[in-house]
């Protein structure tokens, strides 16, 4: 995305490249509130300008819901197919044309200490949900995920395909100007 944008003066670093830190528990409410946490710990262990993501899907027919508790909907973190069977199982009775839904990416970027200090920017993905999964690649409800317009699950798109519509590469362009504004 930095390549697309045309940034320079930027290096990127990935959790990798830096000395294994602590994060502290995803408890924020919102997408956003958690993704600065997240931002914020990865600043405050390293000392550099950090950027940090927090997503899931938030269903209308559940009011938002999984929202922030989309790795854990079933209980434990990471368990995508009881996360989509226990999905499927709350939204058995709702008809076709309510079935609507949407990945969210909150993506914040910290760059210094101060709480002034930082850009969180929203990504949003509309769609609608499947009645069963249907592909293989992707992850947690991509097999579900219908994106808006489309009759394949994001689960059947190419990565390059994916990249390009998804949540996430809308939060991240989002988040460009900020980044440029750090490189000067």
């Amino acid at each position: 995305m930095l390549d697309a944008a045309g940034l320079s003066g930027l290096t990127l670093v990935s959790l990798d490249d830096v000395p294994p830190f602590e994060e502290a528990p995803e408890t924020g409410a919102t997408f956003e509130e958690n993704a600065l946490a997240k931002a914020r710990d990865g600043y405050a262990a390293t000392g550099l300008p950090t950027v940090a993501d927090d997503s899931g899907i938030a269903v209308d027919a559940l009011n938002g819901m999984p929202g922030v508790l989309s790795a854990r909907w079933a209980g434990v973190h990471g368990e995508d197919t009881a996360n989509n069977d226990l999905l499927l199982a709350q939204l058995r009775d709702v008809p076709d044309e309510r079935r609507t839904a949407a990945f969210v990416s909150a993506c914040a970027l910290v760059y210094g200490p101060g709480h002034a200090d930082h850009a969180v920017v929203r990504g949003e993905w509309p769609g609608v949900l499947a009645r069963e999964p249907r592909g293989e690649g992707g992850f947690g409800y991509d097999p579900l995920f219908v994106p808006e317009g489309g009759t394949r699950s994001a689960a059947q798109l190419s990565a390059a395909e994916k990249d390009a519509a998804s949540h996430r590469g809308r939060a991240l362009a989002l988040l460009i100007p900020a980044l440029r504004a750090l490189a000067r």
